[in-house]
């Protein structure tokens, strides 16, 4: 019996990027879970308990993301839940002063927009391991 496929949690506003990073992670062999704010992400994590979370910073309020990293911190089932954000922070909020890649932010990785999608499935299998191809119809 083939494992089950790891699971991707990917939080984002943006439904078409979200769309579009899907279809990648999909075509990966990963299978793929989705929120659209910080709220329904953290439910979604409880309950499903992803292998890894996509996390954008910028949704309905500008560091909406970031609280959510450290809500779902708070909580022992997600301590070890690898999260890496993915975020136009900087080309749409350059004044911003804390730097995404502060350890104080407790992320795993960072990916500035336009992610670089071979670069971001690369760290996750780094991170997760190899995952098997998603089966093709025939």
């Amino acid at each position: 019996m083939p494992a089950d496929p790891m699971r991707i949690l990917i939080v984002d506003d943006d439904l078409d990027f979200a769309d579009a990073v899907s279809c990648v992670l999909r075509a990966e062999g990963f299978a793929v879970l989705r929120a659209a704010d910080g709220r329904s992400a953290l439910k979604v994590a409880l309950l499903e308990r992803p292998d890894l979370i996509l996390m954008d910073i910028m949704m309905g309020e500008r560091t909406e993301g970031l609280f959510t990293i450290q809500e779902m911190r708070r909580r022992e089932e997600l301590k070890q839940t690898p999260i890496f954000i993915l975020s136009s922070l900087y080309e749409e909020v350059p004044e911003f002063r804390v730097r995404p890649e502060a350890t104080r932010l407790d992320h795993d990785e960072f990916f500035p927009k336009p992610v670089d999608t071979a670069r971001l499935v690369a760290k996750i299998r780094a991170r997760l391991g190899p995952v098997a191809p998603a089966p093709h119809a025939t």
